[in-house]
């Protein structure tokens, strides 16, 4: 992972900053990489939800900022919610609030399965979700699959939180790309998760959520009663447009059961949302899954219980209208992306 050089620059009301602005204070001067902004104090830096939208963190310290083959990575330390992981301009996860994210991805599609014994993770290189499929007493194998080799093993060093999930021996841990290890492998899965980056023009992952992907790679390396789960990017009232009722339509064109569902997430600012599909029903009864959570989790879940899985589901009015009636479908050539740039939009 390389460090870039650093540009010095001033703010103002002109500048075309994506992913990461800090505004600085009066006399304060602000270095700057393609996708991250930093004060000299190191007191504030904002990320740019929108280009007339920012979200701003008191910070500690900044304690790593470079770039690796594939995207820009940071992590910083900041007041409120700690450790903060941010990829391409993009927060990832945060010290104090990434368990609502991970229990939320991990725990439902394994939960609604009968009998769940390995999983395939694309993406995932902080290792959150492994630690927690880890965590169900009838895994036999989980295998995370990230393309960034130095995303890996920077996590593995500065993540202390997932330091006995990546020894686990478990854990199968690959570097590749997703799409390219699926098509290769043999084997069928009972769960496959997209713990994937959100969908950002120039970044590595769009492509993990076109139909063509589903249909032709990912469901035939599906067990008959398996699950896939992805991560679907923001499901607030005005952002759930972006990416979640596209993911979530094009889930529906590939498989017979399809299910949105939605937490917030205090550091994201937002409402997530994440889309599961089988080709067979799922069972949301609150009491069953407790039992199902008693029976196979290993310690105590902190977010999620039978009774909030199944009341994420329930949508509100706005977006569950959005869903209903989307057309678009993800493909090659008509992706939808989010507010922000990887390295493939680079000069």
């Amino acid at each position: 992972m390389g460090s870039e050089a650093l540009e010095f620059f001033s703010c103002d009301n002109n500048n075309n900053n994506h992913g990461f602005c800090y505004e600085p204070k009066k006399n304060t001067i602000m270095e700057e990489t393609d996708n991250l902004s930093i004060i000299h104090d190191g007191s504030w830096f904002e990320e740019e939800i929108d280009v007339d939208l920012k979200w701003s963190f008191a910070l500690n310290s900044v304690l790593y900022k470079g770039t690796s083959e594939y995207q820009d990575i940071a992590l910083l330390d900041t007041k409120h919610f700690g450790k903060i992981l941010v990829i391409d301009g993009k927060m990832q996860s945060a010290e104090v609030d990434e368990f609502i994210y991970h229990e939320c991805l991990i725990h439902p599609a394994l939960l609604c399965h009968p009998n769940p014994k390995n999983v395939f993770i694309m993406g995932g290189g902080e290792g959150s979700a492994a630690r927690e499929a880890l965590r169900h007493k009838c895994m036999e194998k989980v295998v995370m699959c990230d393309i960034d080799m130095e995303v890996v093993d920077f996590c593995k060093k500065h993540l202390t939180a997932n330091h006995e999930a990546f020894l686990h021996k478990k854990l199968n841990l690959v570097i590749n790309d997703a799409k390219a290890e699926l098509e290769q492998r043999q084997e069928k899965f009972d769960i496959i998760v997209g713990d994937l980056a959100d969908p950002v023009e120039g970044g590595p992952c769009y492509q993990l959520y076109t139909k063509s992907f589903y249909q032709n790679i990912l469901k035939p390396k599906l067990n008959d009663t398996g699950i896939f789960v992805t991560q679907a990017g923001p499901a607030g009232v005005f952002t759930h447009k972006e990416v979640f009722s596209s993911i979530y339509n094009t889930t529906k064109q590939v498989f017979k059961y399809v299910l949105a569902y939605t937490a917030h997430v205090p550091s994201f600012a937002d409402t997530w949302g994440w889309v599961m599909a089988s080709d067979q029903p799922f069972c949301l009864d609150a009491g069953k899954l407790d039992k199902k959570i008693a029976e196979r989790i290993e310690g105590e879940l902190l977010y999620l219980n039978g009774a909030s899985f199944f009341s994420s589901t329930i949508l509100n009015k706005t977006v569950a209208k959005t869903l209903k009636n989307e057309s678009h479908v993800y493909t090659e050539d008509d992706a939808r992306f989010i507010h922000g740039h990887g390295l493939g939009c680079r000069n």
